[in-house]
């Protein structure tokens, strides 16, 4: 079995981008467009990491990542914020509230694969 990523962004191009680049990474990829429905889709089967959009309706990025940090049951899902907040302080309160990683767009997909493949690598399918 593959490892498996959510991607949760309220923008449909970069949506089938990312699922179009993680698909061909060989990883099980389900989509979510709102912070709500990533949780409902977390609730559902707990994905190994989460590519995580930072401005989104109904539930921000950073809200969402304090959400999943405070579910112990939740605690070894890799989070990699992704945002078009560059600066230095948007970074640091997203590893404050637990991301793993942050990436700001637009970004390499090549580089965007292999931090994820990095993530995942010692992990069991």
């Amino acid at each position: 079995m593959s490892h498996s990523v959510l991607v949760v962004d309220d923008e449909p191009n970069i949506v089938m981008s990312l699922e179009f680049l993680m698909e061909q990474a060989g990883f099980e990829v389900r989509v979510a467009a709102d912070g709500e429905a990533a949780l409902k889709a977390m609730e559902d089967k707990l994905p190994d990491l989460v590519l995580l959009d930072v401005m989104m309706p109904k539930r921000d990025g950073y809200d969402l990542c304090q959400m999943i940090r405070a579910k112990p049951e939740w605690k070894e899902v890799r989070i990699i914020m992704l945002t078009a907040k560059g600066r230095e302080v948007e970074r640091e309160k997203g590893m404050a509230l637990g991301a793993d990683d942050y990436v700001t767009k637009p970004f390499s997909t090549r580089e965007l694969v292999e931090r994820v493949k990095t993530f995942l690598e010692g992990r069991e399918s």
